[in-house]
């Protein structure tokens, strides 16, 4: 085996077989062994050199990389013989005075404690069968799954839809799905996926140069970036012309079936875009940012740590309400929600609002949509690293509502996912129309008729209210819907958090996440993102898939 990080072989760890495992762990051991001693011979250091930190640096031949990698699957990975081995592997290397990697940050997301979250080594049966078939998937166990996993349901059919649309047969090549995954996390600056999806690209043999800039990519792919643009920001300006720009380019031209299975990616991306920044997902492990070489402090963490926004436990968890206890703020919002809720059942079986005045409540509150934005709203340059993936970095969704711009109205009853893009969709990407209801369907259905401390709650009034609110802030109507419920529902800090994860996620923080809802569990507000996920993503869908019908029609 040559001595290069990247013919590591790692593929072996994910099989279900233990003495596979046991066989790549062996391997893997040996190469690193014999790279750490070409660094740093046993003779060299002595032993007591390693309490003081002052240990070699692993920098040189990629064994960095291996360690960083070492270390994610002795905390992350299901199968326990991994750990322990990839444990052992790291302490041998630290015996023989090369210093190692240890992990920054506290769990799978900064806006949910650690000790609230799934331990890895921890889950039960259904979970463990869960963790260990995405990492025999994704050859990793990654915090948006950590975090999705507070709802099991949902995250089987996510992982099931996300790896047929990235690994199972389909009308693109792996290396254009990695690469458009990447251009769409990157029109939201999401580095966390555009770094997950690097390594992937790489891995089923993508062209480095095309990750140097969209530029340096094939021209059908630069031909997507308009369409890109446009689902991530202002879907509703996408018409039967872009369509035919893409379908009749000559030699860079797409196939209808291309097509589709391209819009599926960039709006799953630009959605999950959304998931990771509204639920605070941590970098993972062995990425930029999840972990240091540099020794711990005495109190366990760095001026390095502190710079990069990582401090105490406590400090990072800390109530944002100052000094008004939270509980009993909060319990009041709790109560105050659920009479709303009890009032708006009385109206709804006392009088119905003529079709006019509903007409009138919707382009209202799609009006008022456009101007909710939170004090905290300020322009921020995309990171160079990011932004060369994408073109028309000043191009978003907050330039129309500043320019007084209007959104036209997209009425259901005239093109909906049920009765239309269903079966597009199926028609030329089959099976995937199938998954996708399906996921949509558990998101918006999934109830656990609890609200807080509540029990025995019907809580469909609510979902519908989010899920509607968001289709509204994109134009899209539903004729059978009363809009005034949505004032009634969801209070300012509220409308905040949603109108920030969904169009501008990359400017969502911890205080818009714990400003709403305060007296909720955090898997109640992951339940929110996934509501924000699916019905953004459906709405993306539905502008696309209907300029590809009137393109066909």
């Amino acid at each position: 085996m040559e001595e290069r990080e990247g013919e590591v072989r790692w593929d072996g760890l994910c099989s279900r077989d233990a003495a596979t495992r046991a066989a790549a762990l062996e391997h893997i051991g040996q190469a690193v062994l014999r790279r750490s001693e070409t660094i740093a011979p046993v003779a060299a250091v002595p032993p007591t050199r390693a309490a003081d930190g002052l240990l070699v640096p692993a920098a040189r031949d990629g064994l960095s990389e291996v360690l960083a990698r070492l270390l994610m699957l002795s905390k992350r990975c299901p199968f326990p013989d991994v750990r322990e081995k990839s444990e052992a592997i790291l302490s041998g290397v630290q015996e023989l005075g090369i210093r190692i990697p240890r992990p920054l940050g506290h769990g799978p997301s900064r806006f949910i404690p650690e000790k609230e979250t799934i331990q890895v080594g921890k889950e039960d049966a259904m979970m463990h069968t869960l963790f260990a078939d995405s990492f025999a998937t994704l050859g990793r166990l990654d915090n948006v799954t950590l975090v999705m996993v507070f709802h099991p349901q949902y995250l089987e059919s996510f992982l099931k839809t996300q790896h047929y649309l990235l690994q199972m047969d389909g009308p693109l090549p792996l290396h254009y799905r990695h690469y458009i995954g990447i251009m769409a996390a990157a029109r939201h600056q999401c580095s966390y996926l555009v770094n997950l999806h690097v390594n992937d690209f790489l891995h089923v043999g993508g062209d480095p140069k095309w990750l140097n800039g969209l530029e340096n990519a094939p021209q059908k792919l630069q031909n997507l970036g308009e369409l890109n643009k446009m689902l991530a920001h202002r879907p509703w300006l996408i018409t039967k012309e872009h369509i035919e720009q893409l379908l009749k380019t000559e030699e860079n031209s797409w196939s209808l079936a291309e097509l589709i299975h391209a819009v599926v990616l960039l709006t799953h991306y630009h959605s999950l875009a959304s998931f990771t920044f509204g639920c605070g997902i941590s970098p993972e492990i062995d990425c930029e940012g999840g972990h240091t070489f540099r020794p711990p402090s005495v109190s366990n963490y760095c001026i390095c740590d502190i710079t990069n926004g990582y401090h105490g436990v406590d400090d990072i968890h800390a109530s944002p309400t100052g000094s008004i206890p939270v509980s009993i703020k909060s319990v009041c919002e709790v109560e105050a929600l659920m009479e709303k809720m009890k009032q708006l059942q009385e109206c709804r079986d006392e009088e119905e609002a003529s079709q006019e005045e509903m007409a009138t409540r919707f382009e209202r509150e799609k009006r008022e949509s456009m101007f909710v934005c939170s004090s905290e709203d300020e322009e921020s340059a995309p990171a160079r690293d990011v932004s060369r993936h994408f073109e028309d970095t000043s191009y978003g969704y907050k330039d129309f509502s500043r320019h007084g711009m209007h959104v036209p109205t997209f009425r259901v009853q005239d093109y909906s996912w049920e009765d239309h893009g269903y079966s597009l969709v199926n028609r030329l990407y089959p099976d995937v129309g199938q998954l996708l209801d399906e996921k949509f369907h558990i998101a918006y259905n999934l109830t656990y008729n609890t609200m807080a401390m509540h029990k025995d709650v019907d809580t469909s009034m609510l979902r519908r209210a989010i899920w509607n609110y968001i289709h509204c802030m994109f134009g899209i109507r539903y004729d059978d819907y009363d809009y005034g419920e949505i004032n009634q529902l969801l209070d300012r800090s509220f409308k905040v958090y949603i109108k920030t994860v969904v169009c501008t996620p990359e400017k969502t923080t911890k205080r818009m996440y714990d400003s709403f809802w305060r007296q909720f569990e955090h898997s109640e507000k992951v339940h929110v993102n996934l509501l924000l996920v699916e019905a953004r993503m459906q709405a993306e869908l539905l502008y696309a898939l209907r300029a590809i019908t009137r393109y066909m029609t």
